[in-house]
């Protein structure tokens, strides 16, 4: 399984518009192009040296394919879409995780 991550540092003057924009738009989206079984949003839990207020969205692929699909089909389009609301307000960057394997605690 593969985890496309975006971290995304927002500054505080447009943080409410962009946090709404990302639920109600922006990932709706990502998970319609039907390469992502799933979106988690977090916040990360830092208090930010250049300002700000920073995010992580992760989103599940279905596969390596998938998301290259998505790379070749999708993503210059919504990563327009966002310099285009929020230009230089914002600084994201990707990666992706490779998940080895999954862990639950078991219940006493």
């Amino acid at each position: 399984m593969i985890i496309y991550n975006v971290t995304t540092n927002v500054d505080n003057g447009i943080h409410n518009e962009w946090l709404s924009w990302m639920k109600t738009e922006h990932i709706p989206k990502m998970l319609a192009t039907g390469h992502f079984k799933e979106a988690k949003l977090t916040r990360v839990i830092i208090e930010e040296e250049m300002g700000g207020v920073t995010y992580s969205v992760q989103y599940r692929a279905h596969s390596r394919e998938g998301l290259d699909s998505y790379y070749q089909n999708h993503a210059d389009t919504l990563r327009l879409e966002v310099l285009k609301k929020f230009a230089d307000k914002i600084l994201a960057f990707r990666t992706e995780l490779e998940v080895i394997e999954e862990f639950t605690a078991k219940v006493k």
